[in-house]
């Protein structure tokens, strides 16, 4: 991911802790949606860099309802913002509704928020509508000094728009978790290794690639990582990867074939 310049550092550091001291207050206070609207206004204006009056917009009309908040930049939305009073503890509901928000107006970005808990989803237009967390923070517990942190608000913050900050994040989480790299453990590619290295330990004894896979998927994994729809996902996403591979595999061993049939053909035509 891009570096974090100093004065977007600096601007996190000192925004961040005087909010959190707002957050806290409103929290305990339990203040209503309206209000919790109005401080997040401020939030996205003071810490995430957004201009207040031109890039914040209250109430976006989507067909016939509305959604609490939006940031545009060159009137495109960047983020459609669903928000709920600080007191509310988020809910599967808020994340559908604030996604179905998305959906019907083929926006793909999405943050669902009570002020101190922040998700952020992205949509994928599938057919059924789906969709993946990018990430998720407590605004009170953040450490806005450490690389970590301002990881997670580069991802909301308007310079990180420009540098592509929250795609990138989102490949890396869909990439580096526990169902990819079980997926990965699984694959035939990899059983292979391990069958290898297996032989060379055990003087060539014979061992045979289910009987690996067998140990690794009922003794090794745990049941979560290897089935499940997020196991489903990963596997399906690992197949097309290497199918993909061994085709481009298959054509280049394919051209090299014909070229040197072709060069064969001339040598003796010359001769």
């Amino acid at each position: 991911m891009a570096k974090v310049s100093k004065r977007i550092s600096d601007r996190f550091v000192k925004s961040v802790a005087k909010f959190q001291k707002v957050l806290q207050i409103a929290k305990d206070r339990d203040v209503n949606e309206s209000d919790t609207v109005s401080i997040l206004t401020d939030v996205f204006s003071e810490v995430f860099g957004y201009d207040k009056y031109l890039e914040i917009t209250r109430e976006f009309a989507i067909r016939s309802t509305y959604c609490d908040l939006a940031l545009k930049i060159d009137e495109k939305v960047q983020y459609l913002i669903e928000v709920k009073a600080i007191g509310i503890q988020l809910n599967e509901s808020h994340m559908k509704q604030a996604v179905d928000y998305g959906a019907n107006h083929g926006i793909e970005w999405i943050i669902l928020t009570n002020g101190v808990e922040w998700r952020v989803y992205k949509i994928r237009f599938e057919k059924p509508i789906n969709y993946d967390l990018v990430c998720s923070f407590d605004f009170l517990e953040l450490k806005a000094r450490t690389e970590k942190d301002q990881e997670l608000l580069f991802i909301v913050a308007k310079e990180g728009l420009s540098k592509n900050t929250r795609k990138e994040y989102h490949e890396k989480t869909q990439t580096i978790n526990r169902f990819m790299i079980g997926g990965l453990i699984l694959n035939d590619v990899i059983l292979n290794a391990v069958r290898r290295e297996l032989r060379k330990l055990a003087n060539g004894v014979r061992i045979d690639v289910p009987e690996i896979e067998n140990i690794v998927r009922n003794e090794v994994l745990k049941r979560e990582i290897v089935e499940g729809d997020d196991a489903k996902i990963a596997q399906s996403r690992i197949s097309r990867f290497y199918k993909k591979a061994n085709k481009k595999s298959l054509k280049k061993k394919t051209e090299k074939a014909c070229s040197v049939a072709k060069e064969a053909c001339s040598e003796t035509e010359q001769a």
